[in-house]
C-alpha cells in the first residue's frame, strides 16, 4: 500500500493552513512527511496517520539551515522521490519595526525566507533530476502592500509571491510545477503568536483554513500558477496593482497598528 501512494512533504503542518493541506494530502492519495518547530507535529502526524498516510514527523527548526537539512534526511532515509512540496512554514510579527526584538524579525526572514526557499532548492533539485513533481509555496496577498506595523512580514511573503512566478517561469520546459496559495487573513494561530489580537485585522472575521488549504491544493494538482482564496481577498489584490504604495502603506496601518481593534 505505501509503494503505491505518492510521497508529499508539507511544513508548519502542525496547526493552520499547514495542517489541513496535509490532511488534504493524507485523504488524496499521499504518504506524509510532516515538519513543524513545536512538539504537537506529533500529535498531528497521528491524526494524519488515522486517515491512511503513512506519516513521517520531523520537530526541526525550520529558520536554520541545519533545522532544513535535518528535514531533508528525514525524507532521504525514505529512500522514496518526493511527488509534492507544501513549503508552508512561516511566521509573522504584528508592531512598529523599530519597537520589535531584532532576533524576532530575523526568525521571520529566517523561517519565511531563507529557510522555505533552502528547502525548495533542495527538494526542487531532486524534482528536476526526475523532471517530475509539485511545489506549492504559501504566499499571501499580503505581499502585494506595505506593511505598516507588520512590515517585515509583509515584506518576506513579496519575497515568496514574486520567487514562486520566477521559478515556475524557469521550470517551464520540466514536468515540475510551480504554484503559490495567496491566502488574506485566516483563522489560525498567526495572528496570537505575532502579538496582534489588539489589531483590527486581528478581531476581524477570519477565512476557514480549511477551504484555503483546499484552494492551494487544488491550484497545485491542476498545476495553476497562483491562487488567491476568497472573493473579497482577489478583489484587494486588483486595487493593490493599481493604488499607490503611500495609499496602501496608509490602509494596512488602520487594519494592524496596535490598539487598532479596540475601537472596531
Amino acid at each position: 500500500m505505501t509503494e503505491a501512494r505518492s510521497l508529499a512533504v508539507v511544513t508548519g503542518a502542525s496547526t493552520g493552513i499547514g495542517y489541513e493541506l496535509a490532511k488534504i494530502c493524507a485523504t488524496n492519495g499521499f504518504d506524509l512527511v510532516v515538519a513543524a518547530d513545536e512538539p504537537t507535529i506529533n500529535q498531528a502526524a497521528e491524526e494524519f496517520r488515522g486517515l491512511g498516510a503513512m506519516t513521517e514527523a520531523v520537530e526541526t527548526d525550520l529558520a536554520t539551515l541545519e533545522g532544513v537539512d535535518r528535514l531533508y534526511d528525514a525524507v532521504r532515509r525514505l529512500g522514496r522521490p518526493v511527488d509534492a512540496l507544501l513549503a508552508n512554514a512561516g511566521v509573522g510579527l504584528g508592531k512598529g519595526f523599530l519597537d520589535q526584538d531584532f532576533a524576532k524579525v530575523r526568525r521571520v526572514i529566517d523561517t519565511n525566507v531563507t529557510g522555505t526557499v533552502y528547502l525548495i532548492h533542495k527538494i526542487g533539485r531532486d524534482m528536476r533530476a526526475r523532471n517530475a513533481g509539485r511545489i506549492l509555496i504559501t504566499g499571501s496577498i499580503a505581499g502585494y502592500m506595505p506593511g505598516s506595523f507588520q512590515a517585515v512580514y509583509n515584506a518576506s511573503k513579496a519575497f515568496l509571491d514574486n520567487f514562486a512566478f520566477a521559478l515556475r517561469n524557469e521550470m517551464k520546459d520540466t514536468e515540475v510545477t510551480v504554484s503559490v496559495l495567496m491566502p488574506g487573513p485566516t483563522d489560525t494561530e498567526f495572528f496570537r503568536r505575532a502579538e496582534m489580537l489588539d489589531t483590527e485585522v486581528g478581531q476581524a472575521k477570519k477565512d476557514d483554513p480549511a477551504v484555503v488549504a483546499k484552494a492551494g491544493f487544488d491550484a497545485m494538482m491542476s498545476g495553476e500558477g497562483d491562487v488567491v482564496s476568497g472573493w473579497k481577498n482577489k478583489l484587494q489584490t486588483t486595487l493593490a496593482n493599481i493604488m499607490p504604495p503611500g495609499i496602501l502603506a496608509e490602509q494596512h496601518r488602520k487594519m494592524a497598528a496596535p490598539g487598532s481593534g479596540k475601537s472596531s
